[in-house]
Parts: C-alpha cells; structure tokens; sequence
C-alpha cells in the first residue's frame, strides 16, 4: 500500500492594500481581485494573509484548531509585545475557555428572552416611521438607522447609548483592528474624550436593570463568569451591537429604495422584511474582514500557510462569490436560504452571539416603514464613511411617501 504525497504550493501575492482610503471607499474591485488570485492570497503591504472565496471563509472561520482567535481579530496579534490589549474574552478566545462563557452569553440571549423586546422595538419603530413620514425626505443614516439602533438597543443590552459619544467610540474600535494608519489615528483622538464615559458605562453600577448586562453581572455573582468578564463582554456587546446594526439597516435601505419592485415585493409579503435585511447584509456586509491566526504550519485548498500568521477573512468578499451565489451582484430578496448561508454575521463556534437582536431590530424598523410608506426612493447620492474593519454609510438621503 502506497500513500499519495500531495505536493503543496506557495500563496500567490497580491500587491494591494485593503486599508487604502480608495479601497474602503469602493471595496469590490478588490474583493474580485482577490478571489481571483486563488483560495488563499498573501497580502503584501501587511504580511497577511487573505481568504474572498466562500468555501475558505467558512473553513477559517469554524476550524479554530488551525485558525484560532486567540490572536485577537484585527489585524495586530494581540499577544505581541507593542500590540498587547485586553482581549475581548467572547471573541477572542477558543475553546476550552470560549466555550463556559458562549454558554452562560447564549443562555442570557435566550429567544424567550429575546422576544420580551420585541414589543418595545415595533413600538419604537412605529412611532419613528410616523414621525418620518411628516417629513417625507430625512437621512436613512442618521435620523433612520442611527436614531432607531440607539433609540432601541440600550433597554435590551443595558448601557445608555448617547449618539456622540457611542459612534465615536465604535468608530474607534473597529480603526483599530486594522493597521495603525491615518483613519486609526483620528478616530482615536475624536474618541478621547469618551473613555472615561465607556470605561465607566460598562460596569455594574451603571447598566440598567432586566437587561443583558444585568443578567451577565448576575452570571458572575453565581460563579458561572470569572471577575471582569461580564463587563468585558458588555463593552463587546456595546461595539458590536450598535455600528453593525445600524450600518445593515442602512444598506437594506439603500438597495430598496433603488429597486422600487424589491419594495413592493417587502410591502406586499411581511415574509420578506427578514428576507431584505438578510440580502440587505449579504449584498453590503457591515464587517468586511476578521482575522484568525495560523496555529501551525497547515495548508488550505492545496496552499502551503506559514504557522503564526494573521489571516483575513474579507466576509464582503465571500458573500459576493459566484462560486456560491447566482447573480452575487445583484441585489434579490428572493435569493433562497440566506439565513445561515451568507457569513455577514459570521459561523461556527464564534458567529455573531447578538444576531436575533440585530434581525429583531432590523425587522421591527423595516417592518413598521412597510406598513406605512408606499414607496421610498433616494433624495440624493448616498456616500460612504471608511472605516478600517467595516463598510459604512455616512449619507443615505431618502424621500418617502406614505401608504
């Protein structure tokens, strides 16, 4: 019997830089580029490497013994000497310790415990669209998605959410998960005077009562959470619950207000508003990249990847494969099984712990704008804000009329 030694090959490399403002901008000639180059990229400008294909993101981000978190999800190896910060202890960690915390997180975010909000958001909801409508042109960002996100989120997570301060903070904190550049730079020193105000919101006695952070404060009372780690979670929540949410409303948004059908299909089929925020964040995806970190020496799809090495997965990317997707650039809200396939929120072990809230949000907003706009169209050309690790819009200027 003879056993068949497979020959593996080097990364192609490819010469651009993902953080450049022009990239961020526009991300999708890269996105094509890099799928193209091959499974897995090298990355020349950071020495990292990159994965675009569908098949490969998700191989990254559910196979932690080769891919750990551990390493931290940005683009700097936590771990190293002149990149060391607290660790997210949800995020960046693997199993065994990712796993007690995920369990006590996914008992909090119950879907009975979900659901209790429920009612509140489409109350919110409801009265925001009403409000809108006496206006009939108003920014989707700004007095939609960023109104609504902050009106809504702080009763279930449990942090007062102030506009200022929270954006400059979540704008922040995903400038720093990529390199040390520019954008980095000022959203740090636009953040500077918040921190004392996030250090201070995250801790017991601030959170509000019957919330998620509550509850993970009780966790840690019982013994179930060591010290730290329910505040520590709640600052991950804050980040990741906010910026996310309100960046994939607006991207729904946006695309149906250029595809009037799309609109009429929403309005016409309540099905359909948990479909349009799915494609909404399939199309557009609010994270653009996570990194994880080589354990060893291994290969993937056939490619040789040095051990200790970041390696991006470009979630935009992936969710725009057309090995994956017919017409992956073509914005459909009856693409069949979205939920679950497209990666915006991640899989595996580490996808997105807060994504019910997200989509109950999502479809409380867009829900409430069905039932009460009979058309919804762009008032202007909306424009996008570069961010390091997402994809956001700045602008969405948007003209309704009511049903």
């Amino acid at each position: 019997m003879t056993t068949e030694t497979v020959e593996l090959r080097d990364t192609p490399v490819l010469d651009i830089d993902p953080y450049s403002i022009e990239v961020l901008r526009d991300p999708y000639p890269f996105h094509q580029a890099l799928r193209e180059a091959g499974p897995v990229a090298l990355i020349k400008p950071h020495g990292v490497y990159a994965v675009g294909r569908h098949a490969e993101a998700k191989t990254v981000l559910a196979d932690y013994a080769r891919f750990s978190n551990a390493g931290g999800i940005g683009i700097q190896d936590i771990r190293k000497p002149g990149e060391f910060r607290i660790p997210s202890r949800l995020l960046e960690t693997d199993p065994p310790n990712h796993t007690g915390i995920r369990a006590v997180v996914t008992r909090v975010l119950s879907p009975l415990v979900i659901r209790r909000w429920k009612e509140g958001f489409e109350q919110k909801a409801a009265a925001m669209v009403e409000r809108l409508i006496e206006r009939r042109e108003f920014d989707g960002v700004e007095d939609c998605a960023e109104a609504f996100i902050l009106a809504a989120f702080p009763a279930a997570v449990g942090v007062r959410l102030p506009r200022t301060e929270t954006l400059a903070i979540g704008e922040m904190r995903f400038n720093q998960s990529g390199p040390h550049n520019e954008l980095t730079r000022r959203a740090l020193e636009r953040a500077q005077p918040y921190l004392q105000w996030f250090e201070e919101s995250v801790q017991r006695q601030s959170v509000l009562p019957d919330s998620i952070a509550e509850l993970l404060f009780k966790a840690e009372d019982a013994g179930e959470l060591d010290e730290g780690v329910a505040s520590n979670i709640v600052r991950s929540f804050v980040g990741g619950g906010t910026d996310s949410t309100i960046a994939g409303v607006g991207f729904t948004l946006n695309q149906l207000a250029r595809h009037p059908d799309q609109w009429q299909r929403v309005r016409s089929d309540p099905a359909k508003v948990k479909a349009a925020f799915e494609e909404g964040i399939r199309f557009e995806s609010p994270f653009q990249v996570t990194y994880r970190t080589t354990t060893g020496e291994t290969e993937l799809s056939g490619l040789r990847l040095e051990p200790d090495t970041k390696i991006g997965v470009f979630l935009g990317a992936a969710n725009r494969d057309p090995r994956h997707w017919d017409e992956p650039d073509r914005f459909n809200i009856d693409r069949p099984q979205l939920a679950g396939n497209h990666v915006a929120m991640g899989t595996g072990l580490h996808a997105c712990v807060g994504q019910m809230i997200a989509r109950l949000e999502s479809e409380a907003l867009i829900g409430a704008l069905a039932k009460r706009v009979k058309t919804i169209s762009l008032a202007g050309e909306a424009s996008y804000r570069p961010v390091n690790q997402m994809r956001m819009l700045d602008k969405l200027p948007l003209r309704i009329e009511p049903a």
